[in-house]
């Protein structure tokens, strides 16, 4: 598969404005990036300037703390499922994952897979702030939830995407959940690195920039 394909084209800068969102569908359109991944307010945008192509709209729920309610969540899903969003990336809630209060997180993320009414979730477990046992727990609850993916990185908790955290998220959930990579991949070698790794999906704001340094090694 070509580079572009795995690629969810990323806008999620507290100061977007509706240009730049307008850019980023146009960008997605042209490169054939799977999809765009913005905040909730833009997804009805995206939506409608996506409708005749082949990029879908992802966005983010309880982006970037993943501290509100889950009822919030829930209801920020319904949202943008209603407005066109067809995947949705949503935020564990990382100190009940600390705590120990598994029962939870799976909850948390059982209740946005609801209200996503069959749409793909990606879970994101914020790696950076979190170490193996963490993550592999993380995975796990994900797993149980019912999502389909596990993700890295917000991008905003201090750290970003490492291969070894791909290893070690694919090394959970293997052939039953995908993988998502997101957070500081800069370029070509560095997505051919996710991707090797284990990774089925990148999330990046370098698009353009990863699919001139080359082409994805493996399949998808």
């Amino acid at each position: 598969m070509q580079l572009s394909r795995y690629i969810d084209h990323t806008l999620l800068k507290p100061e977007a404005q509706l240009a730049q969102i307008e850019k980023l569908c146009a960008e997605a359109t042209e490169h054939s990036f799977f999809s765009v991944c913005v905040n909730t307010s833009y997804v009805k945008a995206c939506a409608d300037l996506l409708k005749d192509s082949s990029v879908k709209v992802c966005c983010v729920v309880g982006f970037p703390l993943g501290a509100m309610d889950t009822e919030s969540k829930a209801a920020e899903t319904t949202t943008a499922i209603r407005n066109g969003a067809q995947e949705i990336d949503m935020v564990i809630q990382i100190g009940a994952l600390k705590d120990r209060r598994l029962d939870y997180v799976r909850d948390d993320i059982k209740a946005v897979v609801r209200a996503a009414q069959g749409h793909t979730v990606k879970v994101i477990i914020e790696t950076s702030l979190l170490n193996n046992d963490d993550k592999v727990l993380a995975c796990k609850a994900a797993l149980e939830a019912g999502a389909h993916f596990v993700k890295t990185s917000t991008g905003f908790g201090g750290g970003g995407a490492t291969v070894d955290d791909v290893k070690l998220m694919k090394s959970v959930v293997g052939n039953q959940m995908e993988v998502k990579a997101s957070g500081g991949i800069k370029d070509a070698q560095q997505a051919n690195a996710m991707i090797e790794a284990g990774a089925t999906r990148l999330g990046t704001s370098s698009g353009i920039t990863i699919i001139q340094g080359g082409s994805a090694q493996g399949g998808y």
